[in-house]
């Protein structure tokens, strides 16, 4: 019987697995593989702040997964995972709705030989008073949009109203970490084509910007000698920047801190920390920790269940030599990827998995058009730090070699090609 890979989860490293495999075990017939989303289509989760901001038109940017597993020979399945029954090899999938709130696709299960979860993670507000019921959030595009549409509903109002009044627009980001860094250079870069564009009744220095770090500085993650040029960097932007201002409550209006400031905001958003869904906790007794992460060995078999991987985000995966798990970035999930695109074939043959070991190639932080920042790291040439033009370039880069690992060389060209051209067609910015 031909070996069945399920795959739950088409963010990057989820889709970029599946495409390989496709190309490999699937095209041979060696294996079925299936992937499971609860979307129709992708995009690149670090562009979520362009869509936010209005400077990235996700429609031209998505990626229909239907249409990528007929080209990849892999199946898709539409579908949220809730459940796993490991006696019987079964994950469920729970009802989809379509926009009336109608049965779309039934509830159902499906068999598996591997399962490999790849389910991402979500923004952690830690249970802050209020935070859940009047913050945005930017785990999705959906939600993205919203904070796009409700941005752009500003300007629009304001752009209808008396012509002697002048109007502002206060947002406040929670979280100084790349996302939240990056949020706020673009929102400043929005400012200034909206009113190009006409809607000049917010000025662009009446959007005013807060962000909120409760650790000392901002991008914690990353070295210092990054994090302080980009601070730098925000406060000449006119972005207001508060360091060690934990937010102990959210009003419909403002945000308050640990040591009781207020910071009055129109619009909040919500961009510290992470967890796993919580569907993974205690799942069918699968290990877990705090965050609702899957405990897996260097493998990326969870402790519990060979038959079961876990990576990216929604994955505590440990680092040999240290105390510390692998970091949720990017250029982990993409190693996890191709590391399990080779495991899963080993694992067919009988063989023995290879583990995993993190290789940290930097960080690069985009300021929108204004600037960039961030180092780079190899063998031979050690920590190089890059800034300006040369590291936005490089920025650019990860996304493209994203579209590569999907698409391949000759359609990420055609996409590149496609994309310069509809810049002299269409706004810079989505304004509707």
């Amino acid at each position: 019987m031909t070996h069945r890979i399920v795959i739950v989860g088409g963010g990057a490293g989820g889709l970029e697995l599946a495409t390989r495999l496709g190309k490999t075990l699937g095209k041979r017939g060696t294996a079925n593989v299936v992937l499971v989303d609860a979307n129709l289509t992708h995009i690149w989760k670090p562009l979520l702040h362009e869509v936010a901001a209005g400077s990235l038109n996700s429609y031209e940017d998505e990626l229909n997964y239907v249409a990528q597993a007929k080209w990849n020979n892999f199946q898709f399945q539409l579908g949220r995972m809730t459940g796993l029954d490991r006696a019987t090899k079964q994950l469920h999938l729970a009802a989809t709705p379509d926009e009336d709130g109608n049965e779309l696709v039934p509830a159902r299960s499906l068999e598996y030989d591997s399962l490999v979860i790849a389910v991402g993670s979500t923004t952690n507000d830690f249970n802050t008073q209020g935070a859940a019921e009047h913050c945005l959030f930017l785990d999705t595009r959906k939600q993205a949009e919203r904070f796009h549409q409700q941005l752009l509903n500003r300007y629009l109002r304001a752009h209808a109203g008396q012509a002697d009044i002048t109007e502002e627009v206060t947002v406040a980001i929670v979280g100084a970490g790349a996302t939240g860094v990056e949020l706020a250079a673009e929102l400043h870069n929005a400012a200034h084509e909206l009113a190009a564009y006409g809607l000049g009744r917010i000025k662009p220095e009446n959007l005013r910007i807060t962000l909120l770090e409760a650790g000392p500085r901002v991008l914690p993650a990353l070295p210092e000698r990054i994090g302080g040029p980009v601070h730098k960097t925000l406060e000449k932007l006119g972005v207001t920047v508060l360091t060690n201002a934990a937010v102990s409550e959210v009003t419909a209006d403002s945000l308050i801190t640990a040591d009781g400031r207020v910071i009055p905001a129109t619009l909040k958003v919500w961009a510290a920390g992470i967890r796993a869904p919580m569907f993974l906790k205690d799942l069918d007794g699968l290990e877990s920790n705090r965050i609702n992460q899957l405990q897996v060995r260097p493998t990326l078999q969870t402790t519990r269940d060979d038959n079961i991987f876990a990576f990216g985000d929604c994955a505590a995966c440990p680092q040999p030599g240290t105390d510390h798990n692998v970091p949720p970035r990017a250029q982990a999930a993409h190693q996890q990827a191709s590391l399990l695109a080779k495991s899963l074939k080993l694992r067919i043959e009988g063989q023995p998995l290879p583990v995993y070991k993190y290789r940290d190639y930097g960080s690069l932080i985009s300021l929108s058009s204004f600037s960039a920042v961030g180092n780079l790291m190899g063998n031979l040439m050690g920590s190089v730090m890059l800034e300006g033009w040369l590291a936005r370039m490089f920025y650019v880069s990860l996304y493209r070699m994203h579209q590569m690992a999907l698409y391949g060389i000759f359609r990420t060209a055609m996409l590149m090609l496609s994309s310069k051209i509809g810049k002299g067609t269409e706004p810079r910015m989505k304004l509707h």
